[in-house]
């Protein structure tokens, strides 16, 4: 494995998609999620028959609704236990083409590709600018790159990232625990934390209240099914990284993007560019 890779979280991500491999997770809600990670994404920009690369596709859940848009997918993961499952889900995509890689060896020409996106992933790896450098090497001039970055909870209040802090004290245990400690404990997370506080947003929102500054409020109209990937994916990866728009930003344009665009919404933050 190239160095830019980190072997505990790969480990984990191949066990999280092995146990919550998205067959439950109903046709309307994944197609409501992909609509919130893609709202920037310049679909008129790309042919019809584009080809494209999904970094860190996991499960293969977002390339289920990418495939049918594009010429052909190249779904990429470092893990070969998450890629089991996305062969599995993907088995009807007969233009999705997998491989087994991590972000410093990705198995395509560069300048060679259409499009670009990797979502929740490069923030999993040591050195982020790199692996959004290495995405970009990939593209076409003109091309876009879709990403999505833990934010440093830069648009929110001082009690809002004191809250979060005080949650990390909890990753940072349970990230560390075998799998009979930490798959309950991120389910009683989703279970007494994620479920109470999002449905009491979204009562709150019934009511007439601005909600977007609570927290969990992103969660209010999701399932348990998916809060409770969210508790293992949140609580149960050893490497985290979160950016400030700012800094996100300054490493697309380093790595040659330009007419970079943010989404305004949750999930933060998601930001597109075009290779120059």
């Amino acid at each position: 494995m190239n160095s830019n890779a980190d072997r505990k979280t790969i480990e984990g991500f191949g066990r999280e998609w092995s146990r919550f491999d998205q067959s439950d997770l109903s046709d309307a809600e994944r197609q409501r999620i992909w609509n919130a990670y893609f709202s920037v994404f310049p679909w008129a920009s790309i042919p019809p028959d584009a080809e494209g690369f999904d970094l860190g596709c996991g499960s293969g859940r977002w390339a289920l609704l990418v495939a049918p848009r594009v010429g052909r997918l190249h779904c990429i993961d470092a893990s070969d236990d998450a890629l089991n499952v996305a062969r599995r889900n993907l088995a009807n995509c007969g233009n999705c083409v997998i491989h087994h890689a991590s972000v410093d060896d990705i198995p395509l020409g560069d300048e060679s590709m259409d499009f670009g996106y990797s979502l929740g992933v490069l923030h999993h790896v040591p050195d982020t600018r790199a692996g959004i450098a290495s995405c970009v090497a990939k593209l076409k001039r003109g091309a876009p790159l879709l990403l999505y970055l833990y934010y440093a909870l830069d648009n929110r209040p001082w009690w809002f990232r004191f809250l979060w802090k005080v949650s990390d004290l909890g990753r940072r245990m349970l990230s560390s625990s075998p799998a009979w400690i930490l798959n309950p404990a991120t389910t009683l997370i989703a279970c007494c934390i994620y479920f109470p506080l999002a449905r009491a947003v979204r009562l709150a929102e019934i009511c007439g209240c601005t909600v977007g500054w609570m927290p969990l409020s992103a969660y209010r109209c999701l399932s348990f099914y998916t809060m409770r990937t969210d508790a293992l994916d949140r609580f149960g990866t050893p490497l985290e990284q979160r950016f400030t728009a700012a800094q996100i930003q300054r490493m697309m344009v380093d790595a040659g993007l330009t007419r970079i665009e943010f989404s305004p919404n949750d999930p933060y933050w998601c930001a597109v560019g075009f290779r120059a």
